[in-house]
C-alpha cells in the first residue's frame, strides 16, 4: 500500500509546487506580447489564475479517477487524459508569469478537494465516473469559451493558448462518452456549476 501511495504523493508534490512539463509548445508563444495597461494585465492574470485552479483540480480529478478505475483500456485513457491537463498547467502558469501574475494561494486546498471527489466518483464504478469526467470537461469547455470573450481584443497569446485547451477538453468529454459515460442527473450537475462558480470567484482574487 505504502509503495502504491508513494507515486501517487509524488504527483500531487510535483502538480502543486514543480514546474509543469510539456511535450507540445505553448499555443501562440511565437506571437508578439500585446500592449495592454495595467488593469488589463491584471484581469487577464486573473483570468489565467482561475484556468492555472481549474488546471490544478484537473489533475486531482484525473488521479482519483484513475486510482479507483477498473477497466485497464479507461484507466490508460484517463491517464493520456491527464498528461494533456498537465500540459495546460504548464501553459497556463507561463502565461501567469508573463503577465507578472501569481498562481492561487489556495492551489493545495483546490487540489486535496479534487483528489477526493475524483476518488469518490471512480468508486461509484466507472460508468457514473466517466460520466462525472463528461459532464466537467463540458462545463470547462464553456467556461474556457466565455473566458475567451473576456479578454482584452489584442491578447492573441492568451486566446491561443485558451482556444486549445478549449479543443483539447472537448476530445477529453467525447473520450468519456466512448468509453461509456452515464449522463449525470441535473442536481448533480447543478450542484457542480455552483461549486465551480465558487472557485472561479475566489481564485480571481487569491
Amino acid at each position: 500500500m505504502i509503495d502504491a501511495l508513494i507515486p501517487e504523493f509524488d504527483k500531487a508534490l510535483r502538480a502543486l509546487f514543480a514546474p509543469a512539463p510539456t511535450r507540445r509548445a505553448m499555443p501562440g508563444e511565437d506571437l508578439p506580447e500585446a500592449e495592454m495597461s495595467d488593469a488589463e494585465k491584471r484581469h487577464v492574470a486573473g483570468l489565467m489564475r482561475i484556468n492555472h485552479c481549474g488546471e490544478i483540480c484537473a489533475q486531482a480529478l484525473y488521479q482519483g479517477q484513475a486510482l479507483t478505475s477498473r477497466d485497464p483500456a479507461v484507466k490508460r485513457a484517463l491517464e493520456q487524459a491527464a498528461w494533456e491537463e498537465t500540459e495546460h498547467l504548464n501553459w497556463t502558469e507561463r502565461r501567469i508569469e508573463e503577465l507578472g501574475g501569481r498562481k492561487s494561494l489556495l492551489n493545495p486546498l483546490w487540489y486535496a478537494g479534487s483528489l477526493a471527489l475524483g476518488v469518490i466518483a471512480g468508486k461509484l464504478g466507472d460508468d457514473w465516473n466517466l460520466g462525472f469526467l463528461a459532464e466537467t470537461e463540458r462545463q470547462v469547455e464553456g467556461h474556457l469559451e466565455s473566458h475567451k470573450a473576456k479578454l482584452p481584443p489584442q491578447d492573441r497569446k492568451s486566446w491561443e493558448v485558451l482556444e486549445q485547451m478549449k479543443v483539447d477538453e472537448i476530445r477529453h468529454a467525447e473520450m468519456a462518452i466512448h468509453y461509456g459515460a452515464r449522463e449525470l442527473p441535473p442536481p448533480v450537475k447543478l450542484a457542480m456549476k455552483l461549486s465551480s462558480k465558487l472557485m472561479t470567484k475566489t481564485a480571481y482574487n487569491i
